[in-house]
């Protein structure tokens, strides 16, 4: 039978069989499958930010360090698997979804900042970074308003779905005693 304790759970417990498990297919789904689908379907990544998705719902049900760490292994294993995203890219992307994951996870944990606030700071922050990151293009402040604002679609998704669907995930596997 579920705690009071357990059915206020904002996050769970990254350490544990069952958490292990989902983060490794999440990883698997990031590193493989969404990104393959999207560019089967012609979508560019920058449209559908297919490797955002499980790092942030990571990051907003596992904490700060699954979060972080799923942003640092999913660029490597697709690069490793697929050559995508380009070594040009990868550190950047290495930065900015371990950000992701990192301040969806801190931010929410504070209590204080709900996760759809938590997924938009991190989704602004790990944008910045990656911007910075990759220089040239966005030299001027209209290169670096394109570099923020691409992806900007599913961005606005994300901060929707994601962290209802967070929430769901938490309070579902709270009630069930596995988080």
């Amino acid at each position: 039978m579920p705690t009071p304790a357990t059915l206020t759970r904002t996050s769970l417990a990254a350490g544990t069989s069952r958490a292990l498990g989902v983060q490794a297919a999440l990883l698997v789904l990031a590193a493989v499958v969404l990104p393959a689908l999207g560019h089967a379907a012609g979508v560019p990544a920058s449209t559908l930010l297919p490797m955002h998705w499980p790092v942030l719902l990571a990051g907003l049900c596992y904490g700060s360090r699954a979060g972080a760490l799923l942003g640092i292994a999913a660029p490597v294993a697709s690069f490793a698997l697929s050559s995508m995203p380009p070594l040009v890219v990868l550190p950047a992307m290495v930065v900015e979804l371990a950000t992701y994951g990192a301040v969806t996870g801190l931010a929410h944990a504070s209590r204080g900042v709900w996760r759809v606030a938590a997924t938009a700071l991190a989704l602004v922050l790990g944008r910045a970074l990656f911007v910075l990151m990759m220089g040239a293009p966005h030299d001027d402040a209209t290169g670096a308003l394109a570099g923020l604002s691409s992806g900007a679609v599913a961005a606005l998704v994300q901060c929707a779905v994601l962290p209802a669907l967070a929430g769901w995930w938490v309070r579902r596997e709270s009630v069930r005693g596995l988080g």
